[in-house]
């Protein structure tokens, strides 16, 4: 079987739930073709798995300050490039293609009659689960950026709809956590403005990580360059994380039974909307704008949740090798059978 796999390269989630998908597939013996768009092709960091992918401009969002631009992002667009990649796109010899969110495959299995399924998680804005921050545009958007013929919507909790569990690999949890560690995940807000922000809680270490990082003059703050294996290591033993509202950093984190303070992108529905969850399901704390307060009471608050989700990708690689029959609430339901949540004291 092959299979042509397109990821929005835009976040990095989109990615990490790429490289969990890649291990199942290669491991069930198909052979995959990936093509990566959003980001300029030196921007993209740890992607040896992906055997040689394909990468092409594609479309990507404009972010200033904490905030989604849809007229810098129209104007800063290539349509001409990306209208020339959708059609220099031959999808002819695979027998399947699937779009994570990615324009440029999604578009072209459209204009070549191929049909094309869709994983991840702005698949599960197609059913009732809470939503925020919507308006006209936005939901133009998610239904025309990369649009599919069937969709898998992944979330934390299935709001009684057929959606699944995230896509995420399954580590050991850490034996013990650093207290006063917390890990900060901000790309899309100034960074002068976070260390600022952060300067005054000298009680905690915190670890900040962004695609440009500047030089910190402070001890207990420390910029590092984006990193897998680095971001990793201090997720894995610190005891919560500052970010913006992406899913699978957030989904990762409830794994781990990290503190969640989520702040989203403005103008992002997909974000604003998983803040949203987050604070209903009671798996995290938001806030809106860069707030002291909002950080104070965070820091000071003990509780966490710690989710256990089943091999997602697994599942959904074996049910590909089964022909795709249809994904039911009585399917999904199994699967959300096994999921654990625990709270507790950090």
């Amino acid at each position: 079987m092959k299979i042509f796999y397109g990821v929005q390269g835009t976040g990095n989630g989109h990615i990490t739930r790429a490289r969990v998908m890649a291990n199942e597939l290669y491991a069930a013996g198909i052979e995959v073709t990936f093509q990566f768009t959003g980001r300029d092709a030196d921007k993209f960091f740890d992607m040896e798995v992906f055997n040689g992918y394909q990468h092409k401009e594609g479309l990507t969002f404009n972010t200033n300050k904490g905030q989604v631009s849809y007229l810098k992002t129209a104007l800063n667009s290539s349509p001409i490039r990306f209208i020339s990649d959708i059609k220099t796109l031959d999808l002819t010899d695979y027998d399947l293609v699937i779009s994570d969110f990615e324009p440029v495959t999604a578009w072209a299995a459209k204009k070549q009659k191929k049909q094309v399924l869709g994983i991840g998680h702005q698949y599960a804005f197609n059913h009732n689960i809470p939503r925020a921050g919507s308006d006209p545009l936005a939901d133009t958007v998610m239904r025309y950026f990369a649009p599919t013929d069937l969709g898998i919507g992944l979330h934390w909790h299935h709001f009684d709809q057929a959606i699944l569990p995230p896509i995420i690999e399954t580590p050991e949890l850490p034996q013990q956590i650093i207290k006063d560690k917390i890990v900060v995940y901000l790309p899309f807000e100034s960074q002068e403005a976070v260390i600022k922000l952060l300067s005054p809680y000298t009680d905690y270490q915190f670890h900040i990580y962004s695609p440009t990082p500047i030089k910190s003059k402070y001890s207990h703050i420390i910029c590092n360059s984006l990193s897998r294996v680095g971001f990793q290591k201090d997720l894995f033993d610190c005891v919560g994380i500052i970010s913006n509202a992406g899913f699978e950093l957030a989904s990762e984190s409830l794994q781990l039974g990290k503190k969640i303070l989520a702040k989203p992108l403005h103008a992002q529905m997909e974000q604003i909307s998983n803040a949203a969850a987050l604070k209903k399901l009671n798996y995290g704390q938001t806030m809106m704008d860069m707030n002291s307060t909002a950080i104070e009471n965070w820091l000071e608050d003990n509780n966490a949740v710690q989710i256990s989700y089943p091999n997602v990708a697994k599942l959904i690689v074996e049910w590909i090798q089964q022909g795709m029959p249809a994904m039911n609430k009585a399917y999904t339901e199994k699967v959300w059978s096994e999921v654990d949540v625990v709270r507790f004291k950090v």
